[in-house]
C-alpha cells in the first residue's frame, strides 16, 4: 500500500473535522447506504463548509476589526 502524505492548514483541518462528525452522524443515523459513502461524505463537506462559511459571515474576528 503506498503511504501518501497529507498537510491541511489549519482552517481546512477544521472543515475536515466538521466533515467527519457530520458523516459520522449520518452513519450513525443509519442514512448512508452500502455503496454511496463518496456521495455522503462529499454531502458532509459541502455542509461543514457551509456552516464555516456562514460563521465567518456572521463573526467578526480580532484579525478583520478596522
Amino acid at each position: 500500500m503506498e503511504r501518501t502524505s497529507l498537510a491541511l492548514q489549519p482552517s481546512e483541518a477544521v472543515v475536515a473535522q466538521a466533515a467527519a462528525t457530520i458523516y459520522a452522524a449520518y452513519q450513525t443515523a443509519g442514512r448512508v447506504p452500502e455503496g454511496a459513502e463518496q456521495d455522503w461524505m462529499r454531502r458532509a463537506v459541502r455542509e461543514a463548509l457551509w456552516i464555516a462559511r456562514t460563521a465567518d459571515d456572521a463573526i467578526r474576528s480580532d484579525g478583520e476589526m478596522g
